[in-house]
């Protein structure tokens, strides 16, 4: 293998695949099963649908989620985390549960600033 690129340090690798502002959010859903397109638009109102068809595509090409098209009319496309892409379950608990922390330092209340979720319960 000829390997060209290079990282400082390993959590570069980890957030090349999952930084950003949408894709742990997006994963956080996808833990609860397959999803289509406009559920998760739903679950996430202030995602663009540029931004989390893009995410998507991102998250499929580095094999963190599966993309299922059915040959129908009309179309109906899925995303199901893949076996690689639950293994990042324990990260996405240790994040959840420090921004919960986080809130309660910095806001007192987390019901006051936490939208009613079945991911927040």
């Amino acid at each position: 293998m000829n390997y060209q690129k290079k990282y400082n340090i390993s959590v570069e690798a980890t957030l090349e695949v999952i930084g950003g502002k949408w894709k742990c959010v997006i994963l956080c859903h996808l833990r609860c099963g397959t999803m289509r397109t406009s559920d998760l638009k739903r679950q996430m109102p202030n995602i663009t649908q540029k931004m989390l068809t893009q995410q998507l595509r991102e998250l499929e090409e580095d094999g963190i989620v599966t993309r299922i098209v059915y040959n129908q009319v009309p179309p109906k496309v899925e995303y199901h985390l893949t076996e690689y892409g639950l293994s990042l379950g324990p990260i996405l608990d240790s994040l959840c549960m420090w921004g919960e922390q986080h809130i309660i330092n910095k806001y007192g209340d987390k019901n006051a600033v936490l939208e009613d979720s079945i991911l927040n319960r």
